[in-house]
């Protein structure tokens, strides 16, 4: 499973999630740093990543063209980049059927 950090989440995820999502990035490791959602969206496609993100932008986009690639919504408010790791280590589980449906589009983390 591909998971692509949007720049509204630490690139610090990337290490603490790596026992549980081994393949995952940050768009700031792979040339992203200032890219437009746009560019996020085509490396995603391209390179068969999930984005996961904080703010409902890529959850909008996801709902026009469809996916590739899917997108995971990060619904917590002001928090730790501790409680993002928790929440998507509680939800790994989740994460993993979420990826297997070849029909599902996005997925929202409460």
């Amino acid at each position: 499973m591909k998971l692509l950090f949007d720049q509204n989440l630490s690139h610090r995820l990337v290490r603490a999630q790596a026992d549980v999502y081994p393949d995952c990035q940050h768009v700031r490791d792979v040339g992203l740093r200032e890219a437009s959602d746009t560019q996020i969206w085509a490396y995603a496609r391209s390179n068969g990543y999930t984005i996961v993100a904080k703010d409902s932008d890529f959850y909008q986009r996801s709902l026009v063209p469809g996916f590739p690639p899917k997108v995971i919504w990060v619904r917590l408010g002001n928090c730790s980049t501790k409680a993002i790791e928790q929440l998507l280590r509680t939800h790994v589980a989740d994460v993993e059927r979420f990826e297997a449906d070849a029909t599902a589009t996005f997925f929202i983390l409460p």
